[in-house]
C-alpha cells in the first residue's frame, strides 16, 4: 500500500469579506520615477501555459528583473523615500556641504537600492545585512559605494543594528523599509513609491484587454509591499469588484501568517531560507492594519517550491530569484493539490480568471538558488 506523503499546504484565508477601503496612494511618486535617468516600465509577461496548468484563464508575471537599472522592485521605495529625505530636510534648512549618511538593514535588495540612491545623490550610505543573505549580495551593496556591517543574527537583529547607529548622530538617517511605533513616516513614503508598479500593471492589463484581475499574489517579509498592494486594490471606484489578495512566505519566516492566524501583530523566530529577502520575523507596524484587514488569503512555501518557480519562470523567458518566484510557488500551492476546490472557492477564482503574480526580484538579485 502506498503512502501518501503530500504535506499539507500551510493556508490561512479570512472567513468572510470585509468591507474595507483605504485612501489611494499619492500619484507624485510615480511621476518622480519617470523624471530617473534610466526609467522604463517593466514588462508584464502573459504565459498562457501556466494558465492552463493553473486551470486559469489568463496568467501574467510582473517582471521586476531590471528596475531602474538594479535587479529588484525595491528601487521604486528606497528612491522616493530617499527623495522626500533630502527635500525634507533641505526646506527645513539642514541642508549642508557635507553629505548625509543613509542607514538601514537589509537581507538583500533594500540595501543595495539605498546605497545606490546615496551614490547617484552624493550622500553616504551604511547598510547592516543580516545572517543568510548570499556573499555576492552583500559585495553588490558595497560595490555601490557603501559601509557595509554584516550582522551574524537575522534580519530583525540588523534593524536593531542600524536603527541603534542612526541615532548617533545628526548627519545619520535611517531608510527603513519595515516600521514599529514612532518610526513610521519613512516608510510610509517607502510603500508610497512601490505604487508606481500597481499604475503600471494596471495600464497593461488595459492594453492586454485584460481589465482588472481575480487576484493578485505577492511575496512578503515585513509586508510593505503587501501593504502597497492593498493600498492600490482596496482603494478602487464603487462599482468595481476588487481582486483577491493573497501573500506568500517562507515556511521558515512566516510572520504574517502567523499574525493573521493570531490576529495580532506577531514575531516568530526565523530559520534558514534561499527566499533571504523574504526572511523577516515581524510584520511592519505600519503594515499590519493593512495585512489583517485587506489581505484575503495566505500561504507558505518551501525552499524547492521557489526553487522550481524559478527554473520553470526561466524556460518561459522571465529572470526571477527565489523571492520573485515565491509567488508563482504560492499560487500553485493554493490552487492545485488536495483542498484546492476550497481555496479556489475562498479566493473567487475560476476558469475564466485573470491571476497578476508578483516577481520581486531577478535571478541576479540572489544568486542562492544557482548553488548546487
Amino acid at each position: 500500500m502506498s503512502e501518501n506523503t503530500e504535506k499539507p499546504v500551510a493556508w490561512f484565508a479570512r472567513p468572510a469579506a470585509r468591507a474595507w477601503t483605504c485612501p489611494q496612494a499619492p500619484a507624485d511618486a510615480q511621476a518622480f520615477h519617470a523624471s530617473l535617468p534610466g526609467y522604463a516600465v517593466t514588462p508584464l509577461h502573459e504565459l498562457p501555459s501556466l494558465a492552463a496548468e493553473l486551470g486559469i484563464g489568463r496568467v501574467f508575471v510582473k517582471d521586476e528583473s531590471a528596475r531602474l537599472g538594479l535587479p529588484a522592485f525595491k528601487a521604486l521605495g528606497a528612491s522616493w523615500a530617499v527623495h522626500r529625505v533630502l527635500a525634507e530636510r533641505a526646506a527645513g534648512g539642514e541642508a549642508s556641504p557635507e553629505p548625509v549618511t543613509l542607514i538601514t538593514a537589509t537581507d538583500g535588495n533594500h540595501g543595495r537600492a539605498v546605497a545606490r540612491m546615496a551614490r547617484l545623490l552624493g550622500q553616504r550610505a551604511h547598510v547592516f545585512v543580516s545572517k543568510g543573505v548570499h556573499p555576492a549580495a552583500t559585495a553588490a551593496i558595497a560595490a555601490e559605494g557603501a559601509e557595509v556591517t554584516e550582522v551574524a543574527g537575522p534580519y530583525d537583529e540588523a534593524v536593531h543594528r542600524a536603527a541603534a547607529a542612526a541615532a548617533e548622530g545628526a548627519a545619520t538617517v535611517l531608510v527603513q523599509d519595515s516600521a514599529w511605533p514612532g518610526y513610521e513616516r519613512i516608510p510610509r513614503w517607502i510603500v508610497e513609491g512601490y505604487s508606481t508598479l500597481f499604475a503600471e500593471i494596471d495600464a497593461q492589463l488595459a492594453a492586454a484587454g485584460a481589465g482588472f484581475p481575480d487576484l493578485v499574489a505577492v511575496p512578503v517579509g515585513v509586508g510593505s509591499l503587501a501593504q502597497a498592494v492593498v493600498t492600490h486594490y482596496r482603494s478602487r471606484p464603487a462599482g468595481r469588484t476588487a481582486p483577491a489578495l493573497l501573500s506568500v512566505e517562507p515556511e521558515a519566516a512566516a510572520c504574517v501568517i502567523e499574525s493573521l492566524a493570531r490576529g495580532e501583530l506577531t514575531g516568530v523566530v526565523t530559520g534558514d531560507t534561499a527566499m533571504a529577502g523574504l526572511n523577516c520575523g515581524t510584520p511592519s507596524s505600519l503594515a499590519w492594519p493593512y495585512l489583517r484587514d485587506g489581505l484575503d488569503a495566505a500561504v507558505t512555501v518551501t525552499d524547492a517550491d521557489s526553487a522550481r518557480a524559478v527554473r520553470e519562470l526561466a524556460v518561459l523567458g522571465v529572470s526571477s530569484g527565489p523571492c520573485g518566484a515565491a509567488s508563482l510557488a504560492g499560487v500553485r500551492a493554493a490552487l492545485t493539490g488536495d483542498g484546492a476546490d476550497g481555496r479556489r472557492a475562498a479566493l473567487g477564482l475560476g476558469t475564466a480568471s485573470t491571476l497578476v503574480l508578483l516577481s520581486t526580484e531577478g535571478a541576479d538579485a540572489n544568486p542562492h538558488h544557482q548553488e548546487p
